[in-house]
């Protein structure tokens, strides 16, 4: 199969120093892509329309991967809803549009699993979107994901224009958010079981019952699921569908915080603080449509897990940990 980019082609990846955007700029240089643009946030401000449409022109991307983003957990999508809706809408509209009129040949948007309702059927099918209420703790991250999914399928439709979007599982890994209360569950377990390590106490704290189930992806594994697609899947011009990308496979936040204990050698109690919220009960993705183009993540959450721990002490060590 010919694919459908090239080593000619200018990749321009919004987002490069996030844990995603890094991860996609990683594998496509292992892919042999000698052209990948970048432009941090002092270069290029992704909420000024005007300045995005004069990058494009001046840049000339022929193909664009939208990894940008404003992300946060729980606690940082229940206290900042309008910067999460505003800001989210604004990258994607700007970038989406932007690419679209000024004739970029193929864009990737990345959503995020948190787009499907909170009761979806296990294993979440990309069918399931917009089938449900969704969950009120990053409804409004979601509500901006689902804005996006929908403007590249629009685009699509009405003009064919060559948009597809991936939705990726919860992810870990190099370049990961460690921010006490403004990150993921992943690095922020991470964090709190290295302190506490260090610190030789007795027990740690974690929030909600441990009960809900997650599924995690390494940062790599979807860079490479990336380039898979920009490569080899065109959807037909009147198939809306985006497609999920993970590992099929999960675990409870229980299960998740002991193993994060193990990796980074704490070996005092695991205390659950039920009074905070737990989140969605189980959001496992249903990657079979992935495999069926013939790709499947390869780190496994044990090995993936060590890794990043010690990356995070590596790093921390360094100064260099975003906290």
């Amino acid at each position: 199969m010919t694919a459908l980019i090239s080593s000619a082609d200018r990749i321009f990846v919004a987002g490069h120093r996030g844990m995603a955007g890094s991860a996609i700029c990683r594998a496509l240089q292992r892919a042999g892509y000698g052209q990948v643009l970048t432009a941090s946030r002092t270069e290029l401000d992704l909420l000024d329309g005007a300045a995005v449409q004069r990058w494009f022109a001046a840049q000339r991307p022929t193909v664009v991967v939208l990894a940008a983003a404003k992300v946060g957990g729980i606690h940082a999508n229940s206290t900042y809803p309008a910067d999460f809706l505003l800001e989210n809408l604004k990258i994607q509209t700007h970038v989406i549009e932007t690419a679209w009129r000024q004739g970029v040949k193929r864009l990737l948007f990345l959503g995020s699993s948190c787009i499907y309702p909170k009761f979806a059927e296990q294993p979440i099918r990309e069918e399931a979107l917009l089938c449900g209420a969704l969950e009120p703790t990053n409804e409004w991250y979601a509500i901006a994901k689902i804005t996006g999914i929908k403007l590249c399928a629009a685009l699509r439709l009405q003009h064919g224009f060559d948009a597809i979007s991936l939705m990726p599982t919860n992810l870990y890994g190099p370049g990961d958010n460690y921010h006490p209360t403004n990150s993921h569950v992943l690095p922020a377990l991470i964090r709190r079981f290295h302190e506490a390590a260090e610190r030789g106490d007795a027990s740690v704290i974690c929030w909600g019952s441990g009960s809900p189930f997650r599924e995690f992806l390494h940062a790599d594994d979807l860079g490479e699921a990336c380039v898979f697609a920009l490569e080899r899947w065109r959807p037909q011009p009147n198939d809306l569908q985006h497609l999920n990308v993970g590992t099929g496979v999960d675990l409870t936040i229980k299960q998740l915080a002991e193993a994060v204990a193990d990796a980074t050698g704490f070996q005092g109690d695991i205390l659950w603080d039920t009074t905070q919220p737990d989140g969605t009960p189980k959001k496992q993705l249903d990657v079979s449509r992935m495999a069926a183009l013939g790709w499947r993540a390869r780190i496994p959450l044990s090995e993936g897990l060590r890794s990043t721990v010690q990356l995070f002490r590596e790093q921390l060590d360094q100064q260099l940990v975003r906290l």
